[in-house]
C-alpha cells in the first residue's frame, strides 16, 4: 500500500511545471511609430520565434484580403511606413523628420498588376512634435520586377512647418568649419545622441528613407536603427557632402542591413543621393544599441 503511494506522489511531481519559469510578454514591432526609435534586438528564444512565425503567417493571409483593414495588422502598417520614408525623402532635413503614429484605417484592392491602399493616418514631425491626420494611397507593383512603391499623400498642415532658419545655419557652420564633422555610433550603446550629433542623425534618416522607400515591398518593414559611421566630404558647387554607413532593421525578418550612402545637402536642394550601396553582412559587427 505504502509502495502505491509514493508511486502517486511521484508521478504528480513530474507533471508539475516548475514555479521558477517566466515567459517575458514580446513586444509588437509592427505599432512601432518612432523613426528615431531603435527596434529591439532579436532574442533567439523558441517562443520568440513561434511568435514571430504566427505573426508572419497572418500577415500573409491578410495581405492576399482585399477591402477594409485591420489598422493594427501588418498590411496596413507596412504600408503606412512607406508613407513615412516618402515624406522624409520629399521633404525631410536635418530639422525635419517625419514619423508614422497610427493607422487609423485602411483599404486594399487589385489593380491591375499592382496592389492599391488607401490609408488614413497620423504623422509626426518629430523635431517639433506637431501631429497631423493624412490621407494616403501606396501602390505595390506585382511581378518579376520590383518596382519602387508608388505613394501619393495629402499633409498640407506638416509641410507648412518652418525650419528654413536651423537649416540654415546648421549649413553654414558646416560649410565653414575648418574641420569636416565626423561622428560614429549615433546613437550609442546607451541610446544616446549628443545634442550637436542630433543634426547628422536626422540627416541620416532622411537619406536612408531613400533605400527604404526604394526597398520596401508589401512583405517588408523598415526602420533605422543606427549610424555606424558619418563622414563630412569636401563641399562641392555649394553642397554639403556625406558619407554614411547605416544599419537599418528590416523588422519581418529581423534582418541588420549595412548601406552604404554618398549623398549631397543644402537647404535650397535637399537631400541628393549620388551612391547607394548594400554591404556584406558583417558576423563580427557590434549590434545597435536596444532602446525604446
Amino acid at each position: 500500500m505504502s509502495l502505491r503511494i509514493i508511486v502517486v506522489l511521484a508521478v504528480l511531481t513530474g507533471v508539475t511545471g516548475s514555479p521558477g519559469v517566466t515567459i517575458r510578454p514580446v513586444a509588437d514591432s509592427a505599432d512601432s511609430a518612432h523613426p528615431n526609435s531603435v527596434p529591439e534586438t532579436v532574442e533567439e528564444t523558441e517562443i520568440f520565434g513561434q511568435i514571430q512565425l504566427f505573426e508572419e503567417e497572418e500577415a500573409e493571409e491578410d495581405v492576399m484580403a482585399t477591402g477594409e483593414l485591420n489598422p493594427k495588422h501588418y498590411p496596413a502598417q507596412r504600408a503606412a511606413k512607406v508613407v513615412q520614408h516618402y515624406l522624409n525623402t520629399r521633404y525631410g532635413s536635418p530639422y525635419r523628420v517625419f514619423g508614422l503614429q497610427r493607422v487609423h484605417s485602411g483599404n486594399a484592392e487589385d489593380v491591375a498588376d499592382s496592389r492599391k491602399y488607401k490609408l488614413e493616418i497620423s504623422v509626426q514631425e518629430m523635431i517639433g512634435n506637431t501631429t497631423e491626420n493624412c490621407s494616403a494611397e501606396v501602390l505595390f507593383a506585382r511581378g518579376e520586377q520590383q518596382r519602387s512603391a508608388q505613394v501619393q499623400a495629402s499633409c498640407e498642415a506638416l509641410l507648412k512647418i518652418d525650419t528654413k532658419a536651423q537649416e540654415e545655419a546648421f549649413y553654414q557652420q558646416c560649410k565653414m568649419n575648418q574641420s569636416l564633422q565626423s561622428a560614429q555610433y549615433l546613437p550609442d550603446s546607451y541610446g544616446h545622441i549628443e545634442p550637436d550629433m542630433k543634426p547628422l542623425w536626422h540627416l541620416g534618416i532622411v537619406a536612408s528613407s531613400f533605400i527604404m522607400l526604394n526597398e520596401s515591398t508589401e512583405n517588408t518593414l523598415y526602420n533605422m536603427a543606427q549610424v555606424a559611421n558619418v563622414t563630412q566630404l569636401p563641399t562641392e558647387n555649394d553642397q554639403l557632402k556625406f558619407d554614411y554607413h547605416i544599419l537599418l532593421h528590416e523588422m519581418v525578418s529581423q534582418e541588420i542591413i549595412h548601406w552604404k550612402l554618398l549623398f549631397t545637402w543644402s537647404p535650397a536642394e535637399g537631400v541628393k543621393v549620388l551612391q547607394m550601396e548594400q554591404l556584406p553582412h558583417c558576423h563580427d559587427c557590434e549590434k545597435p544599441p536596444n532602446t525604446n
